[in-house]
């Protein structure tokens, strides 16, 4: 039998993948339009950023640092979670918070500080790249207590960022060159790259259950952070960035403490 009289299983490969395309549900295909936003968003700031429009540039990190808390949570909340959204993602977070914040403060701040400071950037983007890797590799980690599950280990990729870019915000709200400094910026970035590497235990706001009495609360408390935001977005954003950098002791502490209790009810037993 000649090549060409061979039956082609082509066709029938491509009518399955057809097959599949138009069974997709749009539960499925939200998350990732979500996500695919989220990347666009991250990007764009680098094209503000070429143009020195740092306001504008953060504000596109920040969209991009919402839409990724967004769309996982879409997916759960829709039942469209998939293989090829989980990895989608990672992708994303990749380049929105790795990256994206690295070729931004250079473009801002490090400049100045030659292959110094194109290193320094590296360093974050290298971080940023091995946290998710790690992140991936503890799905589904079978061996953890139960209350493991409220902390990550490390600081994640979206508040890594939010640290990197941390000085520029501060330079919009107080309109202060000396912020722009390549030592006290590049501090910064080789903070957000150590705690995202860590092992440091820290809050994970996914599985955080809210008591029926402080609900109203906290719903008050949303809302005078979002006065707050469209008020004066710089000098809350730099209350937030700060914020989170103070409970990360805190997070140690209460960590330790129920590992310590989960030791002791061991032993007893």
């Amino acid at each position: 039998m000649s090549p060409e009289s061979e039956p082609d299983s082509r066709p029938r490969r491509v009518g399955k993948v057809e097959q599949r395309l138009k069974s997709m549900s749009f539960n499925r295909i939200l998350p990732n339009m979500i996500t695919l936003l989220a990347m666009c968003a991250g990007l764009t700031a680098i094209r503000y950023g070429l143009g020195a429009q740092w306001d504008k540039a953060v504000l596109a990190i920040i969209l991009a640092i919402i839409l990724d808390g967004v769309d996982g949570r879409v997916a759960r909340m829709l039942k469209g979670t998939s293989k090829f959204g989980a990895e989608l993602d990672s992708l994303a977070d990749a380049i929105n918070f790795g990256a994206v914040p690295a070729l931004l403060i250079y473009l801002w701040a490090m400049q100045d500080a030659g292959r110094l400071g194109w290193a320094v950037c590296l360093l974050h983007m290298v971080c940023c790249v091995l946290r998710l890797a790690r992140f991936n590799t503890m799905l589904g980690a079978a061996d953890l207590p139960p209350w493991a599950h409220s902390y990550f280990t490390g600081v994640p990729a979206p508040a890594g960022a939010g640290i990197a870019i941390l000085p520029l915000i501060l330079s919009i709200e107080t309109q202060r060159g000396v912020l722009d400094n390549p030592y006290l910026v590049g501090a910064f970035l080789v903070l957000s790259a150590s705690l995202m590497v860590s092992r440091v235990p820290t809050y994970s706001m996914k599985n955080i259950r809210i008591k029926p009495q402080y609900v109203l609360f906290v719903m008050l408390f949303v809302g005078v952070l979002a006065a707050f935001l469209v008020t004066d977005p710089w000098f809350t954003l730099s209350a937030i960035g700060f914020m989170y950098i103070a409970s990360i002791p805190i997070s140690v502490i209460t960590y330790r403490r129920l590992e310590k209790r989960d030791a002791a009810t061991t032993t007893g037993a």
